[in-house]
């Protein structure tokens, strides 16, 4: 369980797309991925980085491991991670890849509860 970093309560992490800046060349694969960070609050952010690290040192993948919308188990490989500590804890940063059909998938959820929130009873 060394690979993986597993969000065991509280709601699905949010994942915000990245376009452009230096994780763009981290991302040159045979694959087509969709880059994105998410913000994860935790108890000890720096033993979560150091194990990244110790992963990457070995030449392994590490990920992220939550449940999404539906309750369903999911994985994202982890890129980059960065503990940042603020008043109320720490805070982790991870970078991960994700399918460009999931991101999509998101957006599209994200677009349907907005349009939902401006509909008026009748």
């Amino acid at each position: 369980m060394d690979d993986q970093i597993s969000i065991i309560e509280g709601p699905p992490p949010t994942f915000e797309k990245i376009e452009s800046g230096w994780v763009m060349g981290l991302s040159e694969s045979a694959n087509q991925y969709d880059l994105a960070v998410t913000h994860l609050r935790t108890f000890n952010g720096p033993a979560l980085v150091e194990r990244c690290h110790r992963a990457w040192r070995q030449q392994s993948t590490m990920y992220l491991n939550y449940r999404n919308r539906l309750g369903l188990e999911e994985t994202a490989p982890i890129f980059a991670a960065r503990n940042v500590e603020t008043p109320d804890g720490h805070m982790l940063l991870l970078w991960v890849r994700r399918d460009p059909e999931e991101m999509e998938e998101e957006d599209s959820t994200d677009s349907d509860d907005q349009d939902n929130d401006n509909d008026i009873p009748f």
